[in-house]
């Protein structure tokens, strides 16, 4: 018993490590030899205002860690190269489903089938197109890898290109979205202020009056110069009156005079106040009323057309422009899969999972025992 069980460990023994020489074999002969390879091309971008404002907004971790302040937009291309649309777009225009399914190609690379669904085809896009944000020189790091060296070059160029693109669209939309509204809001305004004024010039229409206010100071006027003539008549009867009698005709004709003066002054005064009536300081109160409200109207629309036109030049320099800094590279050596550090970890994997399953036997052994 003794002797057959040493064999029958032996044998075991002899088992597990050919199994784990051949798992190492395998894995050594799959990524030296099978494996195919993918050719990696790479891009640098960089998203930048066109307004002088953006480089005075920096914050002081932007200065510190020496990259922009646009990390928001840069974070939105981000999205949009990794998004469903752009794979689309790239599927359309290069034929990646085709490309990547190819038969030719290793069967643990490539995709399985040519008609999977978007969500399966986008999870195998993503492992081999990447995009990284460069936190210390605040750019983008497009790479994209492909079985063959122009493919992934006209990968990695059509996704700058398209980015560039989908952000001047997205830039001009929403300037044009504020210019739209500032104008909507200056032809509104216009209005008012048009109705305003023909408020005012109907209301001159209906008094008979161009200038309510200039009527009310020509009858102040009056009143002022008849206030001055009745003075001087009654400073003359005063005077007259030390040698006339009342029914002289001097005296006579000086008391019709300040009595005429007196009866006009009285008819000009009720023109301009009465405590019933539509009298002249009335007329000018509503006329002035409606006179602010047609000035008002006026300046506010004079500062919406100054607002308008700021609005369009702000819209102009506030474009997203993508700056290439990098272009696309056109691959010459295939970068992956780089074959000696994956067989390395293949096969210190293996050694390592082989040596935890011995561990377990051995303690599963022990408790039998």
């Amino acid at each position: 018993m003794t002797r057959l069980h040493r064999l029958r460990a032996w044998l075991t023994t002899h088992l597990f490590l050919s199994v784990l020489a051949g798992a190492c074999v395998l894995a050594s002969l799959y990524w030296g030899v099978i494996a195919s390879d993918r050719y990696v091309s790479e891009a640098h971008v960089v998203l930048q205002r066109t307004d002088s404002s953006a480089g005075q907004a920096s914050d002081i971790g932007a200065l510190l860690t020496g990259g922009s302040g646009n990390r928001g937009d840069q974070m939105l291309l981000r999205d949009h190269l990794l998004s469903t649309d752009m794979l689309r777009q790239l599927d359309a225009g290069l034929g990646l489903r085709a490309h990547f399914s190819d038969s030719q190609r290793d069967l643990l690379s490539r995709l399985w089938w040519s008609d999977a669904p978007d969500e399966l085809f986008q999870r195998y896009v993503r492992s081999r197109i990447s995009v990284e944000f460069d936190d210390y020189g605040g750019l983008l790091v497009v790479r994209s890898q492909a079985y063959d060296p122009n493919t992934a070059y006209a990968i990695t160029r059509m996704m700058v290109k398209e980015g560039e693109n989908y952000m001047n669209r997205l830039a001009k939309k929403l300037a044009q979205d504020q210019v739209t509204f500032l104008e909507d809001q200056v032809g509104a305004l216009g209005k008012r202020a048009i109705e305003a004024r023909q408020d005012v010039v109907l209301y001159q229409n209906n008094k008979g009056l161009l200038s309510p206010e200039g009527t009310a100071e020509n009858l102040s006027t009056v009143v002022n110069r008849l206030q001055t003539q009745l003075s001087e008549l009654q400073s003359r009867r005063t005077a007259v009156a030390g040698y006339l009698t009342a029914n002289a005709p001097g005296m006579v004709e000086l008391d019709l005079q300040i009595s005429a003066i007196e009866r006009q002054m009285r008819r000009e005064r009720e023109r301009l106040t009465s405590s019933s009536g539509q009298t002249l300081n009335r007329t000018v109160e509503e006329y002035q009323r409606l006179k602010m409200a047609a000035d008002f109207s006026q300046n506010v629309y004079s500062q919406a057309l100054a607002s308008l036109e700021r609005g369009r030049m702000e819209a102009a320099r506030t474009l997203r422009q993508v700056q290439v800094l990098q272009s696309p590279t056109l691959p010459q050596y295939p970068l992956e899969p780089q074959r000696l550090h994956h067989t390395l970890v293949s096969v210190l994997g293996l050694l390592l999972a082989a040596a935890l399953l011995r561990l377990m036997l051995a303690i599963i052994k022990d408790h039998k025992d």
